[in-house]
C-alpha cells in the first residue's frame, strides 16, 4: 500500500511539472450586455480539449502544445464564434469574447426564460460518434425535471417521453422497467441498455435484463433512440437507452456535492460526487448509500453504488480515460397478491423470507483520437463481472409458505467487449457529409445454478443446505459485428441517411439440466445483414419533418434455449426474431415557447419465439418451441410543451409557467401466432390473430404544468394508462393464482419541487401518488411473485444538498 502511495505521489509530481512546462489559455466570456455567462463551453477544434466558464464567465485551459489553435465558443441561444490563436511555449495567452444572440432568444432575459420549458430536448444530428439525423430520438435531461431522483422514479423522469410504459413492481429504485411500442417493460430487456455508450447488461446477446440501474442523481442524461438505432447497436426492437453521467467538471479544480434524502418508510439516501480538472486531467468519483424499508410488508432494500472516472489528454489530439463502477444490493421481495388480497390491503405480504441480491462491477477503457477538424476515432473496452442471486419460497401465492427450505438460483455473468468507432465529415458537391462507421466484439459468458436446497432461515442466505445445484447451465455467446452509416446532405434543407449492419453470433448452452440428466452441448451460428435509410426537410430553421425505416432483431435468448422440462424439444432450426421499425414525424421548436414531436410509427416483430404442445410417435404430448408468428405495434406519438406566459407576454416578473402533455395511442395486436392445446388425446391448433399483445397498454397519456420563479420551480404531473392483459389470449378473469388477467387502468399524480439559496444550497421535496391510489402494473408469473406486484402507494420525500 505504501508503495502505491509513493507511486501515486510520484505520478502527480512529475505531471505537475509537465503542466507548468505548457502553455494556457484563460479568459472571459460576456454576451453582447457584457453580462457573464456560466456554462459556456471553450473548444479547441481539431483537438481533445475543452473548457467551461466557471460562475464568474471564466475559463483556463492548461498543459497546451506551442502551435496554432481555433478557439470555438459556443453557449445555449447563441452564436457561436471562433478565435484563431498562436502559443509559444510557456505562454500564458488571455482571450476574451462577446457572443450575441442567436435570433431565437432576442436578449439575455429571453434566455433566462427558456428554462421555463423544462421538457425533453432532441439529439443533434451528430453526436458522440453517432449518427441521430432522420430517427426518433428524445435526449432527456435531468437538470430539467422536478422528480424523486434520489428513488430513480421512473415515472416522472420518463414522464415527458411519449409511448413510455412502466412496470412499477419494485419502489426502490434498483432496477427499471421500461418498454416502447408496445413491447414488454421486462427490466427493460427491449432496449438496448449502456452507460456512457458501453453496455452495463449481463448479455445483450443472450441475456439483456437489465439488473443494473445508474443512481439518477449523478445521470447527467437519458439518450433514447427508438428502433433506428439498431444499425449502430444491434439487437434491440426497442431501440437504445443510454445513460449518460455527469463528466469531469472542467471549469474548476474542484467540486464537491451532496445531497441527502429522507422519505416515507424509513428512505435515508445520501449521495456524495467530488470532481474537477487540473491541467490535462479531468475527474469523478461518487458514492451513494441507499435504504429504506419499502412500502408493503416484507419489504427492505439497502444499496451501495460506487464510480470513479478519470479522463487524460496525452496530447492535443489524443485522450485516455478509465470508468470504474461498483454496486451492491440486498432486496427483500414481498411477493405476489391474489386479486382477492390485493383489494383487502395492497400493503400485505405473505413471503417473508424472499431475498434479492445483484452485486454488479463494471469496468471501462477508453481512448479519442483527433485527426483532424473533420475525422476522429473513438474506442472503448468494457466488462462486467456481476451475479443474481435469489432464494426464497417461490411457489404460487395461493400455497401458503411452509417455512421449510427455501430456493436459490444465481447467475455469475463474465463478459467482455470492444468498439472501434470512426466519425469523418467530407464534402460533396460544397455540402457536408457525414460517414460513421464501426467495428464491435464481445464475448459473454454466464454460469447459472438454480434449484439449489437452501436454509429455512428468513434472512438473506444463498448458501445450501445440502447437496448441489440439480441444475447447473453454462451459456456463451460471441457477437463480431461491423456497421457504416452515412449523411448525404442533398441541400442545406433536405438530407438522407443509409446504412448497413453485419452479425455473426454463436451461442452455445451445455451443462447439467437436472440431477439426473444433462443437455447436450447445443451451439448455433448464424450471420445476418440489417438495412436502413431515412430522410430529414427543414421546414423551418427549427423545425423538420423525419422519417426512417430499419430492420432489427432479437437474438435468441438463453431463456429460448432452456428447456422447462427434459421432454420438451427445442426446435434445431430456431431463428432470431426479426423485424423492421417505421417513423415518420414532425418537430421541432417555435421560438423559445413551445417544444413539439408528434410521429406515426410501425414496429413490425416478425418470427417471434414461442412453445406449442406436439406428439410424439408414440402419441405422448410434448412442448416445443419455435418460431410461431408475429405481431404489429402502430400508433400515434406526441409530445408538446408550450411556456403561454413567455409566448404571450414575452417576460415576467411573476415566474413562468410550462405546461406538457405526452401522449401514446399504441395498437400492439398478433397478426399471427400459432397455439395449441391438447383435447383427447389430439392436438387442436388455434391462432391469437386479432388478440392484443400483453403488456401492452393501448393509450399511455402523461400531463404536467411547471411554475419557475426565481430559484423555485414546482412540478404536478398526471399519469393516465390505459388497462392490458397479462397473457397473449387476453384473459378478462383473472385465475386462482393472479398471475393471468387483466391489469385494469389507472391514474396516478405526482408533485415534486426545488428551491436554490445562498448559491451552493438546494431543497427539494414532493409526494409520489399523490392521491395514494390503489394500481398494479404487472401479474408475475415468477420472481418475484408470482401474482399481483402492487405499485406504491403514498411517499414523500425530502432533500437537502450543498454543492461547491
Amino acid at each position: 500500500m505504501k508503495l502505491r502511495i509513493t507511486l501515486l505521489l510520484i505520478f502527480v509530481f512529475i505531471t505537475s511539472l509537465v503542466f507548468a512546462q505548457k502553455a494556457a489559455l484563460s479568459g472571459k466570456v460576456v454576451d453582447n450586455n457584457d453580462q457573464i455567462l456560466v456554462g459556456a463551453t471553450i473548444s479547441l477544434k481539431g483537438t481533445v480539449r475543452s473548457a467551461q466558464t466557471n460562475n464568474k464567465g471564466e475559463y483556463v485551459i492548461k498543459g497546451l502544445e506551442k502551435g496554432d489553435y481555433t478557439i470555438l465558443v459556443s453557449f445555449i441561444g447563441m452564436k457561436n464564434k471562433t478565435s484563431t490563436v498562436t502559443l509559444l511555449d510557456n505562454q500564458r495567452l488571455s482571450v476574451d469574447f462577446k457572443l450575441i444572440d442567436n435570433g431565437i432568444s432576442l436578449n439575455e432575459v429571453e434566455v433566462s426564460t427558456r428554462r421555463g420549458i423544462k421538457g425533453n430536448e432532441t439529439l443533434s444530428e451528430v453526436t458522440d460518434f453517432r449518427i441521430n439525423a432522420a430517427k426518433k430520438n428524445e435526449l432527456i435531461i435531468l437538470d430539467n425535471i422536478n422528480a424523486n431522483l434520489a428513488m430513480n422514479n421512473s415515472r416522472q423522469i420518463f414522464g415527458r417521453t411519449p409511448g413510455i410504459s412502466v412496470w412499477e413492481n419494485d419502489g426502490s429504485g434498483i432496477q427499471l422497467g421500461v418498454a416502447s411500442r408496445g413491447l414488454s417493460p421486462n427490466r427493460s430487456w427491449e432496449f438496448n441498455v449502456r452507460m456512457d455508450g458501453y453496455d452495463i447488461t449481463p448479455d445483450p446477446m443472450g441475456y439483456p435484463e437489465a439488473y443494473y440501474t445508474p443512481p439518477m442523481e449523478v445521470v447527467d442524461r437519458i439518450e433514447i433512440i427508438r428502433g433506428a438505432s439498431s444499425l449502430q447497436y444491434g439487437p434491440q426492437f426497442g431501440g437504445l437507452m443510454n445513460f449518460v453521467l455527469r463528466k469531469p467538471d472542467i471549469s474548476t479544480r474542484f467540486t464537491i456535492e451532496s445531497q441527502n434524502t429522507v422519505g416515507s418508510n424509513g428512505l435515508l439516501s445520501t449521495f456524495n460526487y467530488v470532481g474537477g480538472t487540473v491541467g490535462r486531467l479531468s475527474y469523478t468519483a461518487y458514492y451513494q448509500k441507499r435504504r429504506g424499508d419499502g412500502w408493503r410488508d416484507n419489504g427492505y432494500f439497502d444499496t451501495d453504488h460506487a464510480h470513479l472516472e478519470l479522463s487524460y489528454a496525452v496530447s492535443k489530439k489524443f485522450k485516455i480515460g478509465t470508468e470504474v463502477t461498483y454496486m451492491t444490493t440486498e432486496s427483500q421481495q414481498p411477493g405476489g397478491l391474489t386479486d382477492v388480497q390485493f383489494n383487502q390491503d395492497a400493503r400485505q405480504s405473505l413471503r417473508g423470507r424472499n431475498w434479492f441480491s445483484t452485486p454488479w462491477f463494471i469496468p471501462s477503457l477508453n481512448a479519442e483520437y483527433v485527426f483532424n477538424e473533420r475525422t476522429k476515432l473513438s474506442w472503448k473496452a468494457f466488462g462486467t463481472i456481476a451475479e443474481r442471486n435469489s432464494v426464497g419460497f417461490v411457489s404460487a401465492i395461493t400455497i401458503p409458505d411452509n417455512l421449510g427450505n427455501r430456493q436459490v438460483d444465481r447467475d455469475y455473468y463474465t463478459t467482455y467487449g470492444s468498439e472501434l468507432r470512426l466519425l469523418t465529415d467530407y464534402k460533396v458537391f460544397g455540402l457536408n457529409n457525414t460517414l460513421a462507421a464501426g467495428v464491435r466484439y464481445f464475448n459473454g459468458h454466464i454460469d447459472r445454478k438454480q434449484f439449489g436446497v437452501g436454509t429455512s432461515a428468513t434472512e438473506m442466505d444463498f448458501n445450501l443446505s445440502s447437496g448441489a445445484y440439480p441444475r447447473n447451465l453454462d451459456f456463451a455467446n460471441v457477437n463480431s459485428a461491423a456497421f457504416v452509416e452515412n449523411i448525404f446532405h442533398i441541400t442545406d434543407k433536405f438530407l438522407v441517411t443509409g446504412g448497413v449492419r453485419l452479425e455473426n453470433i454463436s451461442s452455445t448452452m451445455e451443462g447439467q439440466f437436472n440431477a439426473t440428466s444433462n443437455l447436450a452441448p447445443i451451439t448455433r451460428k448464424r450471420n445476418f445483414l440489417l438495412f436502413g435509410a431515412g430522410a430529414e426537410y427543414k421546414i423551418t430553421p427549427t423545425t423538420k419533418f423525419y422519417s426512417n425505416i430499419s430492420q432489427a432483431y432479437r437474438p435468441v435468448l438463453i431463456s429460448d434455449l432452456t428447456p422447462p422440462a427434459t421432454t420438451d424439444v427445442i426446435d434445431p432450426n430456431l431463428q432470431d426474431a426479426r423485424g423492421y421499425n417505421f417513423d415518420f414525424g414532425y418537430r421541432g421548436k417555435v421560438s423559445n415557447y413551445l417544444n413539439f414531436d408528434v410521429d406515426y410509427f410501425h414496429l413490425n416483430y416478425d418470427n417471434r419465439i414461442g412453445t406449442i404442445t406436439q406428439l410424439n410417435s408414440n402419441s405422448q404430448p410434448f412442448q416445443f418451441r419455435t418460431n410461431l408468428g408475429r405481431s404489429v405495434s402502430k400508433g400515434f406519438e406526441a409530445y408538446i410543451e408550450v411556456n403561454p406566459i413567455t409566448a404571450i407576454f414575452k417576460r415576467s416578473n411573476v415566474g413562468y409557467v410550462s405546461l406538457f402533455a405526452s401522449l401514446a395511442h399504441i395498437d400492439a395486436t398478433y397478426q399471427d401466432f400459432k397455439t395449441t392445446s391438447v383435447s383427447n388425446g389430439q392436438v387442436v391448433e388455434s391462432n391469437l390473430a386479432g388478440k392484443r399483445v400483453e403488456n401492452a397498454p393501448r393509450s399511455i397519456n402523461r400531463f404536467g404544468a411547471t411554475y419557475d420563479f426565481k430559484s423555485f420551480s414546482i412540478t404536478w404531473q398526471l399519469s393516465k394508462i390505459g388497462k392490458a392483459y397479462a397473457d397473449a389470449s387476453n384473459t378478462e378473469t383473472p385465475n386462482a393464482a393472479a398471475t393471468t388477467g387483466l391489469i385494469p387502468a389507472y391514474s396516478v399524480q405526482d408533485l415534486s419541487a426545488s428551491y436554490k439559496f445562498l448559491k451552493h444550497y438546494n431543497i427539494k421535496a414532493g409526494v409520489n401518488n399523490l392521491t395514494d391510489e390503489r394500481y398494479f402494473t404487472r401479474r408475475a408469473g415468477g420472481y418475484p411473485g408470482p401474482g399481483i406486484m402492487p405499485a406504491d402507494g403514498r411517499i414523500a420525500y425530502l432533500s437537502l444538498g450543498v454543492k461547491f
